[in-house]
């Protein structure tokens, strides 16, 4: 059946009990995809459609498919199987950018355009101090990457070549970081964009989890603070979904899994400059989100203990799944996927 009907059936559906289980009553369920990888982690996802996707994770791996996943492509960058893939945004079957997370010269981001058969290096961070995190795409040649800070601020890259040169942003608009403030390499979607200049970057580590936000491709920004606990380098908020550029969900909370997380999630509806706790949250840190697409209240959100659907814009969650996922991408043609550890990979399906 149609993925669009599947999707539409989520604002219905009562919450699952497995991981791509369906719950009996004609609901959606996550239909996991064998890729082949179960010591690979993938904390990458780039959903392009109902066929093709691509995941980047640990051993410098790099997955894709045009088949909605009955089969992957290793498209591997050659010699980086000591990298951690983090990030991957795809333009469409041929054309992705991956980002691989490090200190000094492990940061590094390639470019391919042929599929992954060739790759080039577009940078190697040469600063000891830089740490790259994520990045996200305003569009086909406008992006930007983050950095945890650098002589007191977050660090900017930006291309306005589809990722083939990158240039860091001078710091002068960028509000001082706090003691011990990061982001979180956890799902590639602590950088976000909506729209063709808003972009938004989450945090961690210091006496409050905050947003920065910037209005002008990350030349400036500004910084709220939000209701996810912070105050300890586990804590904080790890993800980011905005469905324009006034309506966003944050999540998070402590990835330790002996930890609770009772405030993982927050909303906004003015942009970023407020944020207001979820009423009911997952029961868990949660380290990806992504909202249906062409909907203005459903979303999901998804972590090492399971997927929360939400039906009324962030305001409460209810279970969907209980299978183990880093992150989750929707696309544009009603599709959703979710990706994560022991080389798990699934496409939402009725």
């Amino acid at each position: 059946m149609a993925c669009g009907v599947a999707l539409a059936a989520l604002a219905v559906a009562p919450a699952q009990a497995g991981a791509a289980a369906p719950d009996g009553r004609g609901g959606a369920r996550w239909a996991l995809k064998d890729t082949g990888t179960p010591s690979v982690r993938f904390r990458g996802l780039a959903a392009v459609s109902r066929d093709t996707a691509w995941l980047a994770g640990t051993q410098g791996t790099v997955l894709r498919t045009t088949d909605g996943g009955a089969s992957w492509r290793n498209v591997s960058p050659p010699g980086a199987g000591e990298l951690q893939f983090r990030d991957v945004e795809a333009f469409d079957a041929r054309r992705a950018v991956v980002l691989a997370i490090g200190e000094g010269e492990a940061s590094r981001i390639y470019r391919t355009d042929d599929g992954g058969q060739t790759w080039t290096e577009s940078f190697r961070n040469t600063d000891a101090r830089a740490f790259y995190d994520c990045m996200a795409f305003f569009d086909r040649r406008h992006g930007l990457a983050m950095s945890d800070p650098v002589d007191g601020r977050f660090r900017i890259l930006s291309t306005a070549d589809g990722g083939r040169t990158w240039t860091v942003l001078p710091d002068t608009g960028m509000p001082a970081a706090l003691d011990g403030e990061a982001g979180f390499a956890a799902s590639g979607q602590c950088l976000v964009t909506s729209g063709p200049r808003d972009v938004w970057l989450a945090t961690g580590g210091g006496a409050r989890a905050r947003v920065l936000h910037s209005g002008d491709r990350g030349r400036t920004w500004t910084a709220a603070d939000t209701p996810i606990p912070a105050a300890d380098p586990a804590r904080g908020v790890f993800a980011l979904a905005f469905r324009d550029p006034r309506h966003g969900i944050a999540v998070g909370g402590d990835y330790r899994a002996d930890q609770p997380s009772p405030q993982a999630v927050a909303t906004t509806a003015d942009g970023g400059r407020t944020w207001r706790p979820a009423a009911t949250p997952p029961p868990a840190y949660r380290s990806g989100a992504a909202w249906l697409p062409h909907s203005r209240t459903t979303a999901l959100a998804v972590g090492p203990t399971g997927t929360d659907l939400t039906t009324d814009a962030g305001r409460t969650w209810r279970p969907f799944d209980t299978g183990s996922f880093d992150t989750v991408d929707c696309t544009p043609d009603l599709s959703c996927w979710a990706a994560g550890e022991q080389g798990r990979a699934a496409r939402l399906e009725r």
